[in-house]
């Protein structure tokens, strides 16, 4: 048997309450987000990324689905933001959570040197090192010292250095040597 499915226009009964749902629910999770904090809306950590993408098809399901009511949503906002400021604070009390949750910072390149194991380990090209470099405004690779794959999966390009210059790497960046 098939359902009675209307495409275009049903009644504004369900019009009026997805726009409610959108409103409340948007207001709802900007406060909830606001109360996490910044590490929520910064630069993403694949912890990071999952609650985000999992708040979303929450967010989503509630506004197209009549079965689910706006609190169970609030509800679940609410679970995983604080899901998300639990593993933060434990992520910033142990070392060996943070190692095996996010990659260390990784050398792609330096001194003219292009580590093609950790590209290939990360999945990147030498293309992807180019580009990097002219989206810092370089406009050869000779004009580059250090080209870093950062934990949160951006791109560092540091310009050649002065000869005794301090060093903003770490010793324990991952490099191809």
């Amino acid at each position: 048997m098939v359902a009675d499915v209307t495409f275009f226009f049903n009644d504004w009964e369900a019009v009026w309450r997805v726009l409610f749902i959108a409103l409340t629910g948007y207001v709802t999770l900007l406060v909830l987000l606001r109360a996490a904090g910044q590490r929520t809306l910064a630069q993403m950590s694949s912890v990071d990324f999952i609650i985000t993408v999992t708040i979303g098809s929450a967010f989503g399901r509630v506004l197209t689905a009549r079965e689910v009511a706006l609190i169970e949503v609030v509800a679940a906002f609410g679970a995983l933001v604080a899901l998300q400021r639990i593993v933060a604070w434990i992520w910033g009390r142990s070392p060996g959570l943070r190692a095996y949750v996010t990659s260390p910072p990784a050398v792609l390149y330096r001194s003219g040197e292009t580590f093609d194991t950790v590209l290939r380990r990360k999945g990147l090209r030498l293309d992807d090192l180019r580009t990097a470099a002219r989206q810092e405004g370089f406009g050869s690779l000779d004009d580059v010292e250090v080209i870093m794959l950062e934990s949160n999966g951006s791109f560092s390009v540091l310009p050649a250095v002065e000869p005794g210059a301090p060093s903003t790497l770490g010793s324990d960046d991952e490099t191809g040597a």
